[in-house]
């Protein structure tokens, strides 16, 4: 199962672009635009048993300071918090850091060090990260995750937005059964673990794209019952 970030960012542009290159790396996101949405997503998790694994905090938020959050934290749990915010007041940086944030990061900042400064404040708290598979090829199927781009013996293949999630969640677990309810949870939200339907119809697109025979798959394979796996790369 991947690690599951809660994102809280009011900036709608960089809450996707965070978004979009933390599931690249093949974190889980959990997107919130104000202290109300993420309390609310913490809320359930707890609840689902589906623990948050870190979270990115930022503080100017419209519904109050993000640093609220990280004291409410670090009253209940260990979890990491990585600040991210455009003050530079070293004192404010101090005050974060002996509240119990792992990182601060003044924006702007580079996608690449975000990340790098994730991995570190996991790491220090005992998650020890595997590189993630971010490019696969295997019998002419080439897929990129970082880019969006999908090519069949040399030919780009058009996907929908849903059509690449649920590609790019099998890529990041090729050769390894991902659960319907894993891939439902990843692809849809958790709302949706019981609408198999939902993979039924996008698997049937995709390998309607992606085999040649999709009555006879040979990349995209179904564990009767369990799940569905994308084949080993290379293979």
């Amino acid at each position: 199962m991947s690690l599951r970030v809660l994102l809280l960012e009011d900036d709608r542009e960089l809450r996707a672009t965070l978004r979009e290159a933390l599931a690249v790396e093949g974190y889980t996101v959990l997107p919130a635009a104000s202290l109300a949405d993420a309390r609310a997503l913490l809320a359930h998790a707890g609840r689902s048993g589906a623990a948050v694994d870190c979270v990115v905090l930022d503080l100017g938020l419209p519904d109050g300071d993000g640093a609220a959050l990280l004291a409410e934290l670090r009253r209940s749990s260990g979890t990491p918090v990585l600040v991210v915010s455009a003050g530079q007041a070293e004192g404010q940086k101090i005050r974060l850091l002996d509240a119990g944030a792992d990182d601060y990061l003044v924006k702007p900042f580079g996608i690449g060090e975000l990340l790098a400064r994730l991995r570190v404040a996991l790491r220090h708290r005992g998650t020890h990260l595997r590189p993630p598979l971010t490019h696969y090829a295997s019998a002419g199927l080439e897929i990129d995750l970082a880019a969006h781009g999908v090519q069949l013996q040399g030919r780009q293949v058009h996907l929908t937005p849903t059509e690449f999630k649920l590609l790019a969640r099998l890529v990041r677990s090729a050769g390894q059964v991902v659960t319907h309810r894993q891939l439902l949870a990843d692809v849809w939200g958790p709302e949706f673990t019981e609408h198999t339907h939902y993979l039924r119809l996008y698997m049937a697109q995709l390998r309607a794209k992606l085999e040649d025979e999709p009555a006879d798959p040979r990349r995209l394979l179904n564990e009767p019952g369990v799940g569905y796996r994308l084949v080993e790369p290379g293979q």
